[in-house]
């Protein structure tokens, strides 16, 4: 495989052709998810960039979310005016 390897800002960084691509595909998503910059290139023109994923996020209880809001003190006047004011008592 033709890979070249350079180091931008302490981050490695790997370009292959599209055809060396194909054959070693596992190889590359494994350094893309060790945090390589993988970048893939067909005829000398960069086509894709392989890069890790940012982890998944935990799904939201809906139910802990809304007990928890029920909790909360309601507040004297809306959210839109309360914002308006503090923004016009800024500006004075």
């Amino acid at each position: 495989m033709t890979t070249n390897v350079t180091t931008f800002y302490g981050m490695a960084k790997a370009t292959t052709n599209l055809k060396d691509a194909k054959a070693r595909l596992s190889e590359l998503i494994d350094r893309a998810q060790a945090g390589e910059t993988v970048t893939i290139s067909r005829r000398g023109q960069v086509v894709a960039q392989l890069t890790a994923s940012p982890p998944a996020r935990r799904p939201v209880d809906v139910n802990a979310l809304r007990a928890l809001t029920r909790q909360l003190p309601r507040a004297d006047e809306e959210a839109g005016t309360l914002l308006r004011q503090k923004r016009e008592d800024s500006r004075y």
